[in-house]
């Protein structure tokens, strides 16, 4: 057979056979198929890309269970100063403010212990110290000593800077960005606390080293609970307290063992009210109330969350006035209702994250 011949002959195999008609429709099901996989997974990672800017944008979600969680820390925190009052009164201002620690360290040890928590990673111990250096040292010590010849009220007033000090931290370390309103707000109610002070202490001459151990104080809670509100998103808010107080707890023992050397206790001559004082402060302002209060930071915006504090100044005026019969001046009302006001513009402004 020639090469003409061989040129006519047919195939003897299908070398490309047309797909018959069930595996054209099998073939567009699978196309279609696959299109929808892919525009599914393409909608998701829009959605998870965008919602979260959107609820930070609106504020509601993201603040709402936040306010609610830090406004039961600043319930807990408002009978802080009445009572520290109290306990000064009787106590050295050293073993109220480095004795309340230790009770706390134990609880919180025991806590640790009974839930069986894992020790935090070594890259979180250095921030782990700056909370306890904030709001297990610097706060309890330097409010314990301001209060021994400051009025709680007075000191209730001046805490009010916390608020803006604590938004201002929390700009430099979380990175938030609160609204020019949110900056208003929160500067307006400092000016007014600061006006309150020099008022109240007579102008500027008036002014005692207790004001200034009162505005270190600020300093130091700011510092810690901004810092506590970033970490409690990692570890967990109760957690967060529990080892700082662990953490602290050898330097508060020294101190608090150096002031039973120097000032001995009888306490067969402490009247109830001084132990009842101490145990609160020991109990819920060193440490339950750290756990609503970092809940609340860490569902946040920090800075928004903060500006509840605003409200603690009247909330102590108000202790201090029933438990101690501390006067009510109208220039204390007046300075604790203007914070009021400014604490509420602050809250209802936007933070972006």
């Amino acid at each position: 057979m020639n090469i003409e011949d061989s040129a006519t002959l047919p195939p003897t195999g299908p070398l490309l056979s047309a797909p018959s008609p069930a595996e054209s429709v099998q073939s567009q099901e699978n196309a279609q198929i696959g299109r929808r996989a892919t525009d599914s997974a393409t909608s998701r990672a829009t959605r998870d890309a965008v919602a979260p800017h959107t609820a930070t944008r609106s504020g509601r979600g993201l603040s709402r269970g936040g306010l609610l969680w830090g406004f039961l820390g600043v319930l807990a925190f408002s009978f802080t100063l009445p009572f520290t009052r109290i306990a000064v009164a009787t106590f050295d201002p050293l073993l109220v403010g480095a004795g309340r620690a230790v009770v706390a360290a134990l609880l919180a040890a025991l806590v640790l212990t009974v839930t069986r928590t894992r020790m935090p990673p070594r890259r979180l111990w250095p921030r782990i110290l700056v909370v306890a250096g904030g709001v297990v040292l610097g706060f309890p010590l330097l409010t314990s000593f301001a209060l021994q010849t400051s009025p709680a009220s007075h000191g209730a007033v001046v805490i009010g800077l916390l608020p803006a000090a604590t938004a201002v931290v929390a700009v430099l370390r979380a990175r938030e960005r609160p609204s020019r309103m949110f900056w208003v707000a929160a500067l307006a109610g400092t000016a007014a606390v600061i006006g309150f002070t020099v008022i109240a202490s007579g102008g500027l001459g008036g002014l005692h080293v207790s004001d200034a151990l009162l505005v270190g104080a600020v300093a130091a809670a700011a510092i810690g609970y901004a810092e506590g509100g970033l970490l409690s998103r990692e570890i967990g808010s109760w957690q967060v307290i529990c080892w700082a107080l662990v953490a602290a707890s050898p330097v508060m023992l020294v101190l608090t063992g150096y002031s039973l050397a120097q000032h001995p206790l009888d306490v067969t001559t402490v009247p109830p009210a001084a132990w009842m004082s101490f145990g609160y402060v020991a109990l819920f302002s060193m440490f339950l109330g750290f756990f609503a209060w970092y809940r609340g930071l860490a569902i946040g915006p920090i800075a928004t969350v903060s500006q509840i504090q605003l409200v603690q100044p009247v909330l102590s005026l108000i202790w201090a006035a029933l438990l101690l019969g501390e006067d009510l001046t109208p220039l204390t009302i007046a300075g604790a209702v203007t914070v009021v006001l400014c604490a509420f513009l602050a809250v209802r402004s936007r933070v972006k994250r």
